[in-house]
Order: C-alpha cells, then sequence, then structure tokens
C-alpha cells in the first residue's frame, strides 16, 4: 500500500471528484482532502492510498495533468519524521 500526495487541486475539487479521478488507475483505499474549515472548499491538496502498482500507474497518468483548470501533481508521500538530518 502506498501513500500518494496530491497537490494543485482547484477549489472546486470534491472528495468524490477526486476519487472518481483516481479510481480508473485502480482502487482508492483512503482519500484525505484539506478542506477549508469556513466554507468547506478544498484547499489544495490531499493524501490517498492505493496499491503499489496502481499507485504507480496513477502518478504516471495524472502528474502534470490539468483539473478544472489547474494543473495537479501527483507524488509518492514523504515521511517527514523519518528523513535523516536535521530539521
Amino acid at each position: 500500500m502506498l501513500t500518494l500526495d496530491v497537490r494543485g487541486l482547484p477549489r472546486s475539487m470534491t472528495e468524490t471528484s477526486l476519487q472518481q479521478l483516481f479510481a480508473t488507475h485502480g482502487r482508492v483505499f483512503d482519500l484525505r482532502m484539506a478542506k477549508d474549515l469556513f466554507n468547506g472548499e478544498c484547499k489544495g491538496f490531499a493524501e490517498l492510498k492505493m496499491e503499489g502498482h496502481e499507485a504507480r500507474n496513477a502518478i504516471a497518468a495524472l502528474d502534470g495533468s490539468t483539473q478544472n483548470g489547474a494543473m495537479i501533481r501527483v507524488a509518492l508521500h514523504v515521511d517527514r519524521k523519518h528523513r535523516n538530518g536535521r530539521r
């Protein structure tokens, strides 16, 4: 299971539309979208979990693509707690 970071999402993106976008490349097991507390709009980034080969396929297909007028970036999640070096 791999975690993907999705950045650059348009404010009009919903959890359902993001789920459907990634579901074309495989099963989405978990999805967390950052939302504005006051109006509920997307803040522009999300995390989701997919199986390894499906996640790599989604990265190849969707990284740099345009969704609702915004170019999105999709990459493997880097756990910042376990990085080497100083903060």
